[in-house]
């Protein structure tokens, strides 16, 4: 592959002093490769920094002894332009890439990039059928705007498929959301690309200003009593029959999840707690367990737990109680005597994770593929 104003070069070679910056990356078209950073003011330049091409998917670039960067250096590598930048295998935007203190060689790998500013293929986006827009709650005399996010080609085959249910629905797709969103419809769609996204999500809008009552278990928390087992009885008594009878779902446990973020991570768990019958899979994200330290406690007694997947994730940045209590809700299932061999625990926690959608987004569907493929 090539292009007309592509650079070769030969491997490295030592040459003492120099900087060597070596990129692997899929050969999936011949836009050229340039590397931009704080050594030029994020400027891209093609005629300067553009990287050589050694092979398919290989490039080397060298910055000579006498114009090494100030370090630390931090950069990115963009195919172009900034609407062509890299992007992790599941499209999200990444940190600038940071080197502290001199090296002589660093070998970098980007697994996808983004073109015209997308990170996805249009393609392969989840159909968004809202089911109702005031969804009957009756156990809450409320209703609720009820979506469901179907595989981008899920009415031109017969095939059944898992399930998620996710709180806070109103933060997951929609663009205009005040807070940002986790952009589920454009990961679904990276991922349905790459062959793993067959699986239906509903989203449950939350409650607004009655949100925190519905998502506070029933029971004394320090928030006092909730209305969490309403609300949970809701989704496995109610939402979960009606899907199932209206989309072609896998209706055990073993294809069936929940999960939320803040609040709505810790609604997940009651409900996983509630309904273990029900649930098989949770996706928690910076759970609110400090609002009911002792959940594990409330959940509905049993010696032999159903073999289950939970992912908890948690950000560095979301304050000093967030990872310390979630290792303790880890630690206290085992104390309650729950067999942990049946229940596949990961916990996932990113240093510069703050408490925002963004961030949720970027971890969600990393949880999906290993809670469901």
């Amino acid at each position: 592959m090539g292009s007309s104003n592509e650079k070769r070069f030969s491997p490295k070679t030592d040459t003492k002093g120099d900087l060597w910056l070596e990129l692997y990356t899929p050969a999936t078209d011949e836009r050229p490769v340039c590397i931009v950073g704080n050594f030029n003011n994020w400027q891209i330049d093609l005629e300067r920094f553009q990287l050589g091409q050694l092979g398919p998917g290989h490039f080397q670039f060298r910055f000579p002894e006498a114009q090494l960067p100030a370090f630390p250096l931090e950069y990115k590598y963009v195919k172009g332009s900034w609407e062509d930048e890299e992007s992790d295998e599941y499209g999200s935007t990444i940190p600038n890439r940071r080197i502290d203190l001199a090296e002589s060689r660093v070998i970098d790998h980007v697994p996808r990039w983004k073109f015209k500013g997308l990170a996805y293929n249009p393609e392969f986006l989840p159909k968004i059928q809202v089911i109702s827009e005031q969804f009957e709650i009756p156990q809450l005399i409320k209703t609720r705007r009820i979506a469901a996010l179907l595989p981008h080609d899920y009415h031109e085959t017969d095939k059944c498929y898992p399930v998620l249910y996710l709180q806070d629905g109103q933060n997951l797709f929609d663009d205009f959301a005040p807070f940002g969103n986790w952009a589920v419809d454009k990961k679904l769609a990276v991922m349905a690309e790459k062959g793993i996204a067959d699986i239906i999500i509903i989203s449950i809008d939350h409650a607004a200003e009655e949100r925190v009552a519905e998502f506070t278990p029933s029971y004394q928390t320090r928030l006092g009593v909730g209305d969490g087992k309403k609300y949970t009885r809701f989704l496995a008594d109610t939402l979960k029959p009606f899907v199932d009878q209206h989309f072609r779902t896998l209706t055990d446990r073993t294809h069936t999840g929940i999960g939320g973020s803040s609040m709505g991570g810790l609604i997940s768990i009651y409900a996983g707690l509630m309904y273990p019958e029900v649930y098989g899979r949770l996706m928690v994200f910076s759970p609110s367990l400090w609002v009911a330290p002792n959940i594990p406690d409330f959940g509905l007694p049993f010696d032999d737990p159903l073999p289950a997947k939970i992912y908890i994730y948690a950000g560095g940045k979301e304050g000093s109680s967030m990872i310390p209590n979630i290792n303790r809700y880890r630690n206290a299932l085992e104390r309650k005597g729950m067999n942990m061999s049946h229940i596949d625990f990961r916990t996932s926690i990113d240093p510069e994770g703050t408490h925002s959608e963004e961030h949720w987004g970027r971890e969600f569907p990393k949880a999906l593929e290993w809670l469901f493929f």
